[in-house]
């Protein structure tokens, strides 16, 4: 895909995982819509990214898990930018702790983040895409998607669940020119789970790991189909 020009839709781009990726398709000449649940932290990063890009930014508030929000979000990126070419579902929580001990509210929320949310804004984009003539949907999973653990089982269940959803939708729409890759992402140096990024943890991986790999699928020569991709830090400590 000839990136120049095309317009992305990244959810969960203010910071870590998908901030680098919003990044590196504003550098490869994209125009980029971020979203996130807080307003305040769209403006933000609409600011700073708007400083040093090459593509357009623009940017919405949405929480994924509110159908008629990303409705807006892909209407938004429509009026600023005429279209959508690219998705990268990228928004996601992980609530952790012994199933006795989830509140039925944590597991509602991590399956309607990091599933249900998905589901919406693949169904919002794929029209949109068709129009013009095909696209690419990215959903960022998790090696927790293929390797359960304890006191992971939301997490567990929402991102084996994204997998399967993945694969059946890639299914349903290639012969429409839209691609679609799941990326399962090891152990990565963010802010994700309440975490806090630490040059101590240099063996995990960076979130310009994962934009890298988002670029290099996008760059793909039309005919062939990297649907599942699994990045883990080549070097963790020994056990």
């Amino acid at each position: 895909m000839n990136l120049h020009g095309k317009t992305a839709v990244v959810t969960g781009s203010t910071k870590g995982i998908g901030r680098a990726i919003a990044e590196a398709l504003l550098r490869a000449g994209m125009n980029v819509c971020v979203s996130a649940r807080h307003d305040t932290e769209v403006k933000r990063a609409v600011d700073e990214l708007s400083d040093a890009s090459e593509g357009r930014v623009a940017g919405a508030g949405c929480d994924v898990r509110v159908y008629d929000e990303v409705k807006a979000l892909l209407a938004h990126a429509v009026a600023e930018f005429g279209g959508v070419d690219v998705l990268v579902n990228n928004a996601g929580i992980g609530l952790f702790g012994r199933v006795e001990e989830l509140t039925p509210e944590d597991f509602r929320a991590v399956l309607e983040t990091n599933l249900f949310g998905v589901f919406y804004c693949c169904r919002e984009a794929i029209p949109l895409l068709k129009q013009r003539g095909g696209g690419y949907i990215i959903n960022i999973s998790s090696l927790a998607g293929a390797n359960p653990h304890p006191q992971m089982s939301a997490y567990n269940a929402s991102k084996f669940a994204l997998n399967g959803f993945s694969e059946a939708l890639m299914q349903e729409v290639r012969h429409d020119g839209i691609k679609v890759s799941y990326i399962m992402p090891g152990s990565v140096n963010t802010h994700f789970g309440g975490d806090t990024p630490d040059d101590a943890q240099s063996w995990q991986l960076q979130p310009a790991d994962i934009a890298r790999v988002v670029l290099d699928l996008l760059h793909h020569d039309e005919r062939s189909l990297p649907s599942r991709i699994e990045i883990r830090p080549s070097r963790p400590p020994k056990k």
